[in-house]
């Protein structure tokens, strides 16, 4: 039985981004909703969405880097 190393570091990072956006969604905006109440609470998680998407946009740009620097690569 073979250790991909690789495979269990990109799983490990993908669970730790998932849930720190839990964390980030449904902790901080339930702290908010207790606190401040519904509208304000609707309006965090919006704002919050809106600064996910740079963040994806982000990722999206390295990842297509990434898939451009493995292919060239197999072109050699």
């Amino acid at each position: 039985m073979s250790r991909d190393l690789r495979k269990y570091q990109r799983q490990t990072i993908i669970r730790l981004v998932i849930a720190a956006l839990i964390l980030l969604f449904v902790v901080g905006g339930g702290l908010i909703y207790l606190i401040y109440g519904q509208s304000q609470a609707l309006t965090a998680v919006l704002c919050m969405g809106a600064l996910m998407l740079p963040v994806a946009l982000f990722l999206l740009i390295f990842r297509g880097m990434d898939w451009l620097v493995k292919r060239s690569k197999d072109d050699e």
